[in-house]
């Protein structure tokens, strides 16, 4: 009767663990756990280098990421200011690929 108790507990424990294991994996349409800070690290810094950019204005350019994917969009000034925000955002380091949508005004 101990034996099998202890299996049952042994079995158990394992099967929590494995459900805890894919909780924290990443699918197609969700990010892991570790993803998610990359991502918000890699916005963080893409928001920095373009507030830091006197010809940009970071309240008007939204800026989120998915997987190492920087999506750009908001409203800028010139199609040279859509341009640079592109090539700061992609120069960031773990930027995968920049999906620039900025729109001029």
């Amino acid at each position: 009767m101990k034996s099998q108790t202890s299996w049952t507990i042994r079995f158990c424990v394992s099967l929590l663990f494995a459900v805890m294991i894919a909780g924290c994996a990443s699918t197609a349409t969700r990010e892991s756990t570790g993803e998610f800070i990359d991502d918000s690290v890699i916005t963080a810094n893409v928001k920095s280098v373009i507030y830091n950019d006197p010809d940009l204005k970071i309240g008007q350019i939204s800026v989120e990421t998915y997987k190492g994917v920087v999506q750009l969009s908001g409203f800028v000034n010139s199609t040279a200011a859509v341009a640079k925000a592109g090539q700061l955002a992609s120069s960031v380091k773990g930027v995968v690929s920049v999906k620039n949508s900025l729109v001029l005004k």
